[in-house]
């Protein structure tokens, strides 16, 4: 949907988020892990789920663990059930 991407914002204040959809009116509050999240998948786009892991962890300077990696998985799927990424 190339027109739903043109009517979403997201403004940022320090490492969190707000983003409105103008078409369906919904407003998301991005916490600061799901934030650095989605920028580490929009600077990746084409990475796999575990270097996506990897840069994440760094990012954040935190250890790349299965508890970790749960939880990115986690978010993910809220990210594409909001809209805000895909997955090919």
């Amino acid at each position: 949907m190339h027109g739903a991407a043109a009517t979403r914002l997201l403004k940022c204040w320090g490492d969190e988020a707000v983003v409105y959809d103008g078409e369906s009116g919904d407003t998301h509050y991005l916490k600061p892990f799901t934030l650095a999240l989605y920028q580490t998948c929009r600077e990746h786009p084409q990475s796999t789920p575990d270097a996506i892991a990897a840069a994440l962890a760094r990012r954040l300077d935190v250890h790349d663990t299965p508890h970790f990696r749960a939880l990115i998985d986690d978010v993910l799927a809220e990210l594409e059930k909001i809209g805000l990424l895909k997955t090919p």
